[in-house]
């Protein structure tokens, strides 16, 4: 008993660390961009008067309306597509397996150890050869494509712990390939397939590298891709820079606060199932 309680408070303490790790660069961002503009805060040090207007000011200079709108729109291009041709993929490779499964299921492992930063040359040129640079275009497809190796590896994991027993029964009951797929797999890859678009939303959402390198225009970019104009406006100016930065980071928030149910139920069903 004194051993399971020593686990328990020793687990306790641990989270209590790991939470305030992880709230103090927010509570940071946010002090920082209540102090007056033009000025140097010196760490966690709460302003006189606090500047409620800097959120008002950097939403303003970064036109955050036509940013919102550019997301949402890149988001619609690669998050539906992304899921859908991962969710195929995993449903060949991690039930069907046809022959040849297995090196294409290697291939896949391969390119998750293939980081952005290591094609983005390549990929630059690539994208003016196809005539899409500077243009959403230039973000959304080698975003989905970017995007494959964890998606389709995501889903195969979901669709090698389904039952083959309900595959046997569908096929006696004369179902064909598709109606196996949608009307019996697909219903109960619910979790997998929400989580997965949960992830791919906030990754896209915070994808900086590629639409700052394709993309010329902020308008076109994602919020975080716009962020970089935006610093380099206000580069000396670090409370707009933090105001700005949290305007940013609010709706990925929000939207894994919303969902962050069904993102812990897949994980759940993932480690029972394993």
């Amino acid at each position: 008993m004194i051993v399971r309680a020593r686990e328990t408070w020793a687990g306790r303490v641990i989270l209590v660390v790991l939470m305030v790790v992880t709230i103090v660069p927010f509570v940071s961002l946010f002090i920082t961009a209540l102090h007056p503009p033009g000025t140097y805060p010196r760490g966690l040090e709460w302003p006189e008067t606090p500047h409620w207007d800097n959120f008002v000011l950097a939403f303003q200079a970064a036109d955050m309306w036509q940013l919102l709108m550019s997301s949402l729109l890149i988001e619609a291009g690669v998050v539906p597509v992304a899921v859908l041709i991962a969710t195929l993929a995993g449903f060949v490779l991690g039930h069907l397996k046809p022959r040849g499964a297995s090196v294409v299921f290697i291939v896949f492992l391969l390119g998750l150890t293939l980081p952005f930063e290591g094609i983005i040359t390549p990929l630059y040129f690539q994208v003016r050869e196809l005539g899409i640079l500077n243009t959403r275009w230039a973000i959304i497809l080698p975003l989905i494509g970017l995007f494959m190796p964890f998606a389709v590896t995501w889903m195969r994991a979901h669709f090698v712990t389904m039952p083959s027993e309900l595959s046997e029964a569908a096929r006696m009951d004369g179902a064909s390939t598709w109606q196996l797929f949608w009307r019996i797999h697909i219903p109960l890859s619910v979790p997998a397939l929400s989580s997965l678009a949960i992830l791919l939303f906030l990754w896209t959402w915070n994808q900086f590298l590629l639409a700052i390198v394709l993309v010329n225009d902020p308008a076109k970019r994602t919020m975080a891709g716009a962020l970089g104009a935006f610093q380099g406006r206000y580069g000396t100016d670090i409370p707009l820079l933090c105001a700005g930065s949290l305007l940013i980071l609010t709706p990925t928030l929000i939207v894994f606060l919303i969902f962050q149910r069904q993102f812990v139920s897949a994980l759940m069903q993932g480690s029972l199932k394993g």
